[in-house]
């Protein structure tokens, strides 16, 4: 009985010690996305899950901010270009469905379109038809704003110039999933909203996925920013007529991540049609990209609409999903990726350094100089150059010197701190490690 108690013991022991450690990775990405958020670096929402099931999400600053209306797990975000992973799903349902192939021509649905005749369904999943990127023309800007209407749309895609000849390459084109929504239109006798909710939406589960229209903050919908002399500046919205299957859906990071998992499963298209989704093909796959990550391979899609910025992505053999939704930023998205699954995946990672003292040149110019250490095998040469300190070791590169102050000196993404001192400098690496260097 002792013996059996004290099994117990320690094995509820152990299940508390992997639970900590387990929280400890979900607590440094808190962490992290606090830190970007208090040095106004982005607002948005995360979530991640394991296994179909949200085991981290969590929104941070305003869903708008002229009312002060907080985000929160539930707010909506636009999506841009992740839509076009949902248009493609409906693209394999209806070949599924016998109702048009990969080989079906352009031709079919739009002849006056260049090259129509020799443009693929395959080609405009793959962005391989040679179809000019409709939201890259000068007058974009001018419409993007205002309702359009299919027509107009269609009357501006026929005038373009072919970009390439279909098949030559591949090249991103927001035109290419335009028509493939305007398909997927004729073929069911829906709107394109319609066949997203019925054909996903509802057999995926995702409760806050949907084809967005105006803004509604009453019903938890994100208003975009863009970070401007030190303030957040609202963003016009565009008219979802302008962006349709390439770009009109708005959801939640948790939703984006159980629609991956149910795309992975087979609840949404066979198994043969994943595959051919999956495929690489010059870079790209039919509505899916690939992120590589040390060496895990991720499957998703990135979108950016207005201000709004998105990444959802699926790493099929850990059955593992995140997605990221930001209604404002001012940090590159793949440097916020890098950070969120290094802390996941507790791997070593570094916070970026948003702090830097203005020193003057003379100050900077005293510390110019040879440095050693006699129990290394290298010297540090330290010069100013235009401005700003540059560090290089014996048979090893250069590197800047951020001033924290006028003594101490940082390079962030190596984790080192320099800080100088009368007789030379101290040099803390990022595994507490210290060395002393002497100036010549």
């Amino acid at each position: 009985m002792r013996k059996t108690l004290l099994s117990l013991l320690m094995i509820l022991l152990a299940a508390s010690l992997f639970a900590q450690q387990e929280g400890a990775k979900f607590r440094k990405i808190d962490s992290l996305l606090t830190y970007l958020y208090n040095n106004n670096k982005f607002m948005g929402s995360v979530a991640v899950s394991e296994k179909g099931r949200v085991v981290f999400e969590k929104a941070y600053g305003y869903a708008e901010i002229e009312s002060k209306m907080q985000a929160n797990p539930k707010t909506k975000y636009k999506i841009g270009s992740i839509t076009k992973m949902f248009t493609s799903v409906i693209i394999f349902q209806l070949i599924e469905e016998k109702k048009l192939t990969l080989n079906t021509k352009l031709s079919e649905y739009f002849p006056k379109i260049k090259n129509a005749d020799k443009i693929t369904i395959s080609d405009l999943l793959n962005h391989k038809s040679g179809l000019y990127n409709y939201t890259a023309s000068p007058d974009f800007e001018g419409y993007r704003t205002k309702i359009q209407n299919r027509r107009d749309m269609l009357g501006r895609i026929e005038s373009y110039p072919a970009a390439f000849a279909p098949g030559e390459k591949a090249e991103y084109s927001n035109t290419n999933y335009l028509l493939l929504g305007y398909i997927i239109q004729d073929i069911t006798k829906k709107p394109y909203k319609e066949s997203v909710a019925n054909r996903i939406a509802n057999k995926a589960g995702l409760k806050s996925t949907y084809y967005f229209s105006k803004i509604n903050p009453k019903k938890n919908e994100a208003a975009s920013y863009a970070y401007n002399n030190s303030k957040w500046i609202r963003s016009e919205e565009w008219n979802e007529s302008v962006a349709g299957g390439a770009g009109a859906i708005q959801s939640t990071p948790a939703d984006l991540t159980r629609f991956a998992k149910a795309l992975f499963d087979g609840r949404l298209i066979k198994k043969e049609s994943l595959t051919l989704m999956t495929t690489m093909d010059m870079g790209f796959g039919k509505g899916i990209f690939t992120y590589p990550f040390i060496e895990r391979k991720f499957f998703g899609h990135n979108g950016g609409i207005e201000s709004f910025e998105s990444v959802l992505g699926y790493y099929p053999k850990d059955d593992f999903g995140f997605a990221i939704t930001l209604n404002g930023s001012d940090y590159n998205m793949d440097e916020l990726v890098q950070g969120v699954l290094s802390c996941y995946y507790k791997l070593p990672y570094i916070f970026p350094n948003f702090k830097s003292a203005k020193i003057g040149e003379d100050v900077l110019k005293r510390y110019e100089g040879i440095y050693t250490n006699p129990a290394l095998p290298f010297k540090v040469d330290i010069k100013l150059v235009n401005g700003v300190l540059i560090a290089h070791a014996t048979d090893q590169g250069s590197f800047p010197l951020n001033p924290l102050s006028e003594t101490e000196f940082n390079f962030d993404p190596a984790g080192i701190t320099i800080t100088f001192n009368t007789k030379g400098f101290t040099l803390k690496q990022a595994d507490g490690t210290t060395s002393q260097f002497t100036k010549e």
